[in-house]
């Protein structure tokens, strides 16, 4: 049943949620404030239903920006330290690049290297490819000149990762509350002083918002703008600009043995990205598919049965005022990927290895992907709005992002964190904008 009143609400039992009540119940407990009956988390379906729960998986520390760099070395080591229990595997991680995004991959080397963060730098197209081949027998990417390979990171299995979050949440006594829509927040002056569900209300002291894709719901029932006005880094501003941003996530993946897709030693290989300037043709009929920068990523799973992973995501344009649709309901088109997807990914992942040529024939149909909501700069926010109410809107970049739940737990019992502070909303009024590189990503 859920309770009356809880001190801490926390909604959404994805990455985030619960990990921030876990840290919330622990920190409590060692400050001998208080354990984790003060918290509660719910969720309007169940654990790991949303975006967490159709993650790829990927845990790297590959960003040119300087402060999600730092923020995701915090997770990773967050992923090592909770290896075995969050089915976290540390095989590494490769970036591999064009010409084009040479200067942007030095950047990230040099200053990998300068916050000790382990990883080799590798230059020229021929060295590039004999790296590879040491690694990959069948390697012969197109339109590479340099690569990144970072010694940690990885991929951790989405489901147990949750599963075994949830155990962790539910040890430090904190209630789950699943299948609890949330309706509405009951204010009293600038404060929550409720949140309000179809199951009843919840009296409280604080809210936590970890709700994904679902954000925008929350943000408007916080009476927070739908568009801001954005302060570029040379001081202009550029009103009218939409809050939350829908992209389609494109993901799948190829049905085949992952034992398939091993090293040359028989191991598990590292997370490969690849972004190419060549020309991508298709695999099966030979017609050009583009001629202009392109990037996959991908890795065995043995829980998705086969070689997962995704590319480029596609915006989704909805009118501003319009509220999110379910992203992961059956009925949601933006939960499937299309064709032209499926032609690209294998045909680059064919590109990429000849073990994967004419492979097509073979790719998954289930539902893959789903939708992420971007900010104004597609990278996260989190701060605290309302007085009480602390929104976790991670931009899409939220699954590998493991010990940001922690660092928010610590501000909410009072301990402000560097880590987060480049991640506020006032960033949008002042400028102080995060770098953007030549990537064909948006979250990059």
């Amino acid at each position: 049943m859920l309770p009356e009143k809880s001190r801490y609400v926390v909604i959404g039992a994805g990455i985030h949620g619960l990990t921030t009540a876990w840290h919330l119940a622990r920190g409590l407990a060692e400050a001998g404030r208080g354990d984790g009956s003060d918290v509660v988390v719910v969720d309007k379906t169940d654990v790991g239903a949303g975006a967490s729960g159709v993650a790829c998986g990927v845990i790297r520390n590959n960003y040119f920006q300087p402060a999600m760099r730092r923020l995701m070395a915090h997770s990773v080591e967050a992923w090592e330290r909770n290896a075995e229990a969050l089915s976290y595997h540390g095989v590494g991680y490769i970036q591999l690049a064009p010409d084009s995004m040479a200067d942007d991959v030095r950047q990230i080397a040099r200053e990998q290297n300068e916050i000790g963060y382990e990883s080799v730098l590798v230059e020229g197209a021929d060295e590039c490819h004999r790296y590879m081949r040491e690694i990959f027998s069948d390697w012969q990417a197109p339109g590479i000149s340099i690569l990144l390979h970072e010694k940690r990171g990885g991929y951790a299995n989405n489901t147990l990762s949750l599963s075994g979050l949830a155990a962790k949440v539910k040890a430090a006594g904190v209630r789950i509350e699943t299948g609890v829509s949330v309706t509405g927040l009951e204010r009293d002056g600038d404060r929550v002083a409720a949140v309000v569900t179809d199951r009843g209300r919840v009296a409280c002291e604080s809210v936590v918002v970890a709700v994904g894709p679902w954000v925008r719901d929350i943000w408007s029932m916080l009476d927070l703008p739908t568009h801001i006005t954005v302060r570029d880094s040379a001081g202009r501003d550029h009103p009218d600009q939409p809050m939350w941003t829908y992209w389609a996530l494109q993901e799948g993946t190829l049905e085949v043995d992952p034992h398939e897709f091993t090293d040359n030693a028989g191991g598990f290989p590292p997370v490969v990205h690849v972004d190419s300037d060549a020309p991508l043709y298709d695999d099966e009929d030979g017609s050009l598919i583009t001629d202009q920068l392109w990037g996959i990523y991908y890795k065995p799973d043995f829980h998705f049965g086969g070689v997962q992973g995704g590319a480029s995501p596609q915006r989704i344009d909805r009118p501003a005022g319009e509220v999110a649709v379910d992203p992961y309901g059956p009925a949601s088109p933006e939960f499937v990927v299309d064709d032209s997807f499926v032609r690209m990914w294998t045909s680059a992942l064919a590109a990429c290895h000849k073990r994967f040529e004419n492979k097509r024939g073979v790719y998954s149909k289930e539902p893959s992907g789903g939708i992420g909501a971007f900010t104004p700069d597609s990278f996260p926010v989190f701060d605290t709005f309302c007085e009480n109410t602390y929104v976790i809107a991670d931009a899409n970049h939220g699954y590998k992002m493991l010990g940001v739940g922690e660092l928010v737990a610590k501000e909410l019992l009072g301990e402000p964190q560097e880590l987060l502070v480049p991640f506020r909303f006032d960033r949008y009024r002042t400028g102080d904008l995060h770098p953007t590189s030549h990537s064909p990503f948006p979250w990059s």
